[in-house]
């Protein structure tokens, strides 16, 4: 069920996720060359899986070596002047308005230092797919991204070079091969939102980590932090989990969907998360209590950002979502 839905949410990003979790590791080709994305007049609708804030603008990235700006607040949109691969980029993350760093499928982390303009090859592994899901920027130095199989890759000087850190074993026993989905922050306490209902925690730009049981055994794709040490994570089928306390205790949280919670984002009228099948939920108490929305479309969202005002820009497996809105009740 877990691939089954995954593929869902990006049959083209994340088929390699698929394999892994049915214990299949693809061969790697017998040569893989990393290729420009090329000029594309209609990269707005190519499938965008991660966006973020670089100071004022906007940052999206997606299929084909995707990366889309707005300085506009999310009105209008332009493709990267250069990036120097193909390949599906899944996550994206600024230290401020000039640096920042996106990875992807072969383990891929690019770096762009004028605001994403332009970006540079830090990072590939071409032995085998482990894909790379999550990236975050804890400053312009340290940068810690995550992906399958529990991969682990960390940077203390703004992603020069790139050591593997190996989480210990999970608190249900086995292997650390659990798959990190998705990463979020509260200042230098970094957060991965993880499989079978394990959030990972480091507090020291990801060299160690412990791990938090939310006792929910399904897979979590994203989650955030907000003020007064509340954490909320989200995954499959509308689960939404609530920490108050970070993340020592959590509370299951009614979102009022069962389709899957991709991407939260703290706007002005509060927390709003997008999910697949068109499903948009907002919350005015810092996730006590969703409401829940769907889009007429059904068009499955991937990402939700706040704009520099606090308004909600949102992406989907077509690319940017020029008319996304909350509902009147929400609002």
């Amino acid at each position: 069920m877990v691939a089954k839905d995954f593929r869902r949410f990006s049959a083209a990003a994340l088929v390699l996720f698929a394999l892994a979790v049915q214990g299949q590791e693809p061969a790697a080709p017998v040569q893989l060359k990393q290729v420009p994305a090329r000029a594309n007049p209609q990269a707005t609708t190519e499938m965008l899986l991660a966006a973020t804030r670089a100071g004022t603008r906007l940052v999206a990235v997606g299929d084909h070596g995707t990366i889309v700006l707005s300085d506009d607040g999310g009105r209008s949109f332009r493709q990267a002047r250069s990036v120097p691969t193909r390949v599906t980029l899944n996550a994206v993350s600024f230290a401020d308005k000039d640096n920042g760093w996106a990875a992807g499928h072969w383990g891929t982390i690019l770096r762009t230092a004028d605001g994403g303009e332009t970006w540079a090859l830090q990072r590939t592994d071409t032995t085998t797919d482990r894909p790379l899901f999550a990236i975050r920027a804890l400053d312009a130095s340290h940068i810690v991204a995550a992906g399958l199989w529990s991969l682990i890759v960390v940077s203390d000087d703004a992603g020069d070079r790139w050591q593997e850190v190996r989480p210990p074993a999970p608190p249900d026993g086995g292997r650390a091969d659990r798959n990190l989905l998705g990463a979020f922050a509260d200042g230098n306490t970094l957060y991965l939102a993880a499989e079978r209902g394990l959030v990972l925690r480091s507090t020291d730009f990801g060299k160690t980590w412990t791990y938090l049981s939310t006792g929910y055994k399904g897979s979590f794709w994203t989650g955030i932090a907000l003020k007064d040490n509340v954490l909320l994570v989200g995954g499959l089928r509308g689960t939404v989990y609530r920490s108050a306390d970070a993340g020592k205790t959590w509370q299951t949280i009614d979102s009022g969907t069962k389709s899957s919670i991709t991407g939260f984002t703290d706007t002005v009228d509060g927390i709003v998360a997008v999910g697949l099948d068109g499903v948009l939920l907002s919350s005015r108490d810092q996730g006590l209590n969703f409401t829940p929305a769907q889009r007429d479309d059904h068009t499955s969202l991937t990402a939700v950002v706040a704009n520099s005002v606090g308004r909600p820009v949102a992406f989907s497996k077509a690319g940017v979502v020029a008319d996304f809105q909350l509902p009147p009740a929400a609002r």
